[in-house]
């Protein structure tokens, strides 16, 4: 092949590997786009520390209207019933769904005295509750049951019915769910259990296999060994859990069915060879000249490998949990095998939870996905992998600053 026909070669290359890139790129750049288009609007404080349950709850009121005149102006969203001293507005709850919000409660208005039907004191008498501010109104009934007003019909709408009616009998409430706290303790717990357990086992092997074994056939079947666990589909090692951790948690301590000490089991088993072999890659990197200068200057080998090259590989090590940390992030299909899919506010360790991702799996579920939830834990996914990425980046630029050999 002649020089000219390399050249041309090289820029049909070039070109195609350019355009591949780019394809990937805009495709990567279209989804994220779309991800943060459907789903901004729900990333919230309120979405991040808020239950997920829904709670519905009815109660009735025993005075009648009144005049509750405002000391304060609203904001011009806000419907206003100065017979019942109720504010109502159109709002959208954390799963993206319309509802009608209470957002004003007059400081003497009936409802900060309603009676719940659905709960009784010791005596079997209605308690007392307060209408709360920011819960969703699903229906009203007025006057005797004959007049109703239901979410649907709007703030403006519902608050008419309040002016024009003498008596209600009925209000059904919701403490809005939608939250997605629960998921974020049961992510945090599953990372910080798996690294527990797999970042020790993984670098101890890989110090063993970079510095103290020797050459021969056994360790090459090992070393091959891992190579094929990293292309092991995670739904396999869902099937180890279920198999293995899950009764084995079940007989030790007692747990029902999967639970996050099971999940984090798992992914300390889908992690090990990542961490080994970026571990090892690290540990290669590492001049040779470093080690004979510690041994000659009366350093055995423990002491190299633990004081010299292991410090200078920490970078790299570091990008190894990085990887990590986003493997477990994004993990849904083994950890529905061995953890569950169940959404919970209270997160134990010895009982079944849901990460972000596997959240994520379960509201798209079903006859009705829900992509506005589904794109606002996305982006928050991506937000604390991104800041994880930074701060590694930064730890590691600073311990590679101090590296006397680069």
């Amino acid at each position: 092949m002649n020089n000219s026909k390399k050249k041309k070669f090289d820029k049909l290359a070039s070109v195609i590997v350019y355009s591949v890139g780019f394809i990937g790129t805009l495709i990567l750049g279209l989804i994220i786009t779309y991800v943060f288009i459907t789903g901004f609007s729900l990333v919230s404080w309120d979405t991040i520390t808020g239950d997920s349950a829904t709670i519905n709850t009815n109660v009735y009121l025993t005075e009648g209207p009144a005049i509750y005149q405002l000391d304060n102006d609203l904001d011009e969203e806000v419907y206003y019933s100065e017979k019942w001293g109720i504010g109502l507005i159109n709002s959208i709850d954390r799963e993206g769904h319309k509802i009608i919000e209470v957002n004003y409660i007059h400081p003497e208005s009936p409802f900060n005295s309603a009676l719940d039907k659905n709960n009784e004191d010791e005596f079997g008498n209605s308690i007392i509750i307060s209408v709360p501010k920011k819960s969703s109104i699903e229906k009203v009934i007025f006057d005797n049951f004959s007049k109703f007003s239901f979410l649907t019909d709007g703030a403006e709408s519902m608050i008419a019915n309040f002016e024009s009616s003498t008596e209600i009998n009925d209000l059904t409430f919701q403490f809005v769910g939608g939250g997605i706290r629960g998921s974020i303790i049961t992510t945090i717990i599953i990372i910080v259990l798996t690294l527990i357990l797999a970042v020790p086992i993984g670098i101890a092997t890989a110090i063993y296999f970079n510095e103290f074994s020797s050459k021969s056939k056994f360790t090459d079947i090992i070393r091959n060994l891992i190579d094929v666990l990293t292309g092991v589909p995670s739904i396999i090692y869902g099937l180890l859990g279920a198999a293995v951790f899950v009764p084995l948690l079940n007989r030790v301590i007692n747990t029902s069915g999967g639970s996050i000490l099971s999940g984090s089991l798992t992914m300390a088993v889908i992690l090990l060879p990542t961490i080994i072999k970026s571990t090892e890659e690290a540990l290669k990197v590492i001049p040779g000249d470093l080690r004979n200068g510690s041994l000659a200057l009366g350093a055995n080998k423990t002491q190299t490998v633990f004081n010299v090259v292991l410090p200078n590989a920490t970078p790299g090590i570091l990008t190894g949990i990085l990887l990590g940390i986003g493997r477990i992030m994004g993990e849904s299909a083994a950890l529905i095998f061995a953890v569950g899919a169940v959404i919970k506010d209270n997160v134990i360790v010895t009982e079944r939870s849901s990460t972000l991702a596997v959240h994520i799996w379960v509201i798209m579920g079903g006859e009705a996905p829900n992509f506005q939830l589904a794109s606002a834990i996305a982006i928050i996914i991506l937000i604390v992998v991104f800041i994880i990425n930074i701060i590694v980046k930064i730890v590691a630029s600073r311990l590679q600053r101090n590296m006397n050999w680069s």
